[in-house]
């Protein structure tokens, strides 16, 4: 998703169908972090605009409340947290795997029996 900042206030509430008050009262929770200019102009990105279509959805479609849109979007985040750090330890599962095979192929030595000494037949009588 497109992080960088582009549309200001104005624009980013008419393109998720909300009043600019209402982008500020989400801003004032901390449901939503838009970045700022050097002017302290609000600039919100596609991310944003995503999240805060999200919050529509959970407001509006299954009547939460923005205590429960906090906990949603909480819960939401330690979701992605926890996929990245089991993607990450699967890529180190994988790599240790790769290099123990590599130390098999190191370890391992052909066998040839035309090479070996004839065996020769144990009796009890000598």
């Amino acid at each position: 998703m497109d992080d960088r900042p582009r549309y200001m206030i104005s624009v980013a509430a008419e393109l998720v169908g909300m009043h600019p008050q209402t982008l500020r009262m989400y801003e004032q929770k901390g449901l939503v972090r838009p970045r700022r200019t050097a002017g302290n102009t609000r600039l919100y990105s596609e991310a944003d605009l995503a999240r805060l279509r999200l919050i529509q959805r959970l407001t509006s479609q299954l009547g939460l409340n923005l205590a429960g849109v906090e906990a949603v979007l909480d819960l939401e985040e330690q979701l992605q947290q926890m996929q990245a750090r089991m993607e990450r330890l699967e890529r180190e599962m994988r790599d240790a795997i790769q290099q123990v095979h590599r130390q098999y192929r190191r370890e391992l030595v052909l066998y040839d029996r035309s090479r070996l000494p004839a065996q020769r037949r144990w009796t009890s009588t000598g």
